[in-house]
């Protein structure tokens, strides 16, 4: 590998909106986000039950279930 041409590696603090913060390695020291998976609503389970009501409501408009 060459010398000199590679940049820094860091242990980085992340911090999201939320509050959450948690260590990686990066090129940057702070790394600042505005979602992470304690508050993404894919990993927390909401957007499952969004998605099922959904499909239910639709079920039931095709079919005329009231």
């Amino acid at each position: 590998m060459k010398e000199g041409i590679h940049p820094n590696y860091y242990q980085a603090t992340v911090t999201c909106n939320c509050g959450n913060t948690f260590v990686t390695g990066s090129t940057k020291k702070e790394i600042h986000v505005e979602v992470c998976s304690k508050c993404h609503s894919f990993y927390t389970g909401q957007q499952k039950a969004a998605q099922a009501r959904g499909r239910i409501d639709k079920f039931n408009k095709k079919y005329g279930v009231q």
